[in-house]
């Protein structure tokens, strides 16, 4: 690397889901590495990121929109279309999209001549029954002149389905951030959530949604109770751009149904940041049957955080897993689900998980992350008096 480059990395989102931590780790990381890196995001509220960052952040300015998917796509790629069209909010060398919206605003900028060019990272590819919005998805990973991702499941894909290649980069954790080690914010999560002292909980992060396979998850959940009253199913997370109405009506249709008590299934939504290691910790498991996922960094932070992890046997954990790593699901079959939500109650098995989780944990760090960008940075980066 001959020069220090301003980079601009761009994401959907200023709430923590798993593409917006991926951006702000790799901007905290390519900062460190002794880049300009600033991470942005549509931001209606104005609050900005989650979470502080040693990158810079910048909320750009959003315009209202409705429940409408399709609207709130395009209003979203015009709200980013307006803030880089002014010349004195693009002195960046390399320009990175995280996201299909974010692709598109940069594909058009660059179809304008506005900027040279841009990278993608697809971290996963979302099914649509909009043709718009299928449309707008091929845009955002065909008008890239680079494709990063973060599995060989979807490098895979993407060589099959458009016959195009993609560098992959990987994820991380910060292990400084999660850890096993309690401190006061435990305290502080616990009686958040009212969780008595002792009762076991397991814990699902991502909200409900279909791709997290939260109504299959429910149903082991009432099973595994049966035989283990006192546990708990606590499930945080859920901020999404996307409507998923449908099927968290059929979720609460089937917690309706259930013979649960009230207090048995804690919905605690997104949680602030401080309190996610104290949220892991506090857990029996965390319990992650997704059925599509880009990476799944949530198994990550449970491994860093000591806790073991029930995960579903398919592409792409099983790149990074073992057989004996975590406890393996079919994401299909309930039963399935329930008898490895059980075993992470039993001592022997989490004794073993944990210290593999540990292992994997402390193999995979953002700074070589960051590095794997470098070379595509390089290539990709406007003429030095840009």
């Amino acid at each position: 690397m001959t020069r220090a480059l301003r980079i601009a990395i761009l994401t959907h989102s200023t709430n923590p889901r798993g593409g917006v931590v991926h951006a702000l780790e790799l901007g905290d990381a390519i900062r460190r590495l002794g880049h300009e890196a600033t991470v942005f995001a549509p931001d209606p509220a104005g609050v900005g990121f989650f979470r502080d960052t040693i990158c810079a952040t910048v909320g750009i300015a959003a315009a209202p929109v409705g429940r409408n998917v399709a609207s709130m796509v395009k209003t979203r790629i015009a709200d980013y279309v307006r803030h880089f069209e002014r010349a004195e909010n693009r002195r960046f060398d390399v320009w990175h999209a995280q996201d299909g919206i974010s692709a598109n605003a940069l594909a058009t900028l660059k179809e304008r001549g506005l900027i040279h060019g841009f990278a993608r990272t697809v971290h996963h590819v979302d099914t649509f029954d909009d043709d718009l919005l299928s449309a707008l998805q091929r845009r955002a990973i065909m008008a890239a002149d680079c494709l990063f991702v973060v599995s060989r499941l979807w490098r895979d894909w993407l060589k099959r389905e458009f016959r195009l290649d993609a560098t992959l980069v990987g994820n991380g954790v910060d292990i400084g951030r999660y850890s096993p080690a309690p401190d006061q914010s435990d305290a502080i999560l616990r009686k958040r959530l009212h969780l008595p002292s002792g009762a076991p909980m397991l814990l699902a992060v991502g909200g409900v949604e279909e791709r997290k396979n939260t109504v299959r998850l429910l149903r082991a959940f009432a099973a595994l109770r049966a035989q283990h009253p006192s546990v708990r199913l606590v499930i945080a997370g859920g901020a999404s751009i996307l409507d998923h109405d449908a099927y968290q009506a059929e979720f609460a249709e089937v917690l309706a149904r259930s013979d649960l008590p009230p207090s048995a299934v804690i919905r605690a939504g997104p949680m602030p940041q401080a309190l996610m290691p104290a949220l892991y910790r506090a857990a029996s498991a965390l319990v992650f049957p997704s059925t599509k996922e880009g990476f799944g960094l949530v198994v990550l932070e449970a491994m860093a955080s000591g806790v073991p992890v029930v995960t579903s046997r398919i592409a792409p954990f099983i790149e990074y897993l073992g057989d004996d790593d975590v406890l393996w699901c079919d994401p299909f079959d309930t039963d399935s689900i329930a008898v490895a939500m059980a075993h992470t109650l039993d001592a022997s098995r989490r004794e073993a998980s944990i210290r593999r989780g540990l292992l994997i944990a402390a193999r995979h760090d953002w700074a070589s992350t960051a590095q794997h960008h470098l070379a595509t940075y390089e290539a990709l980066s406007e003429p030095v008096d840009a």
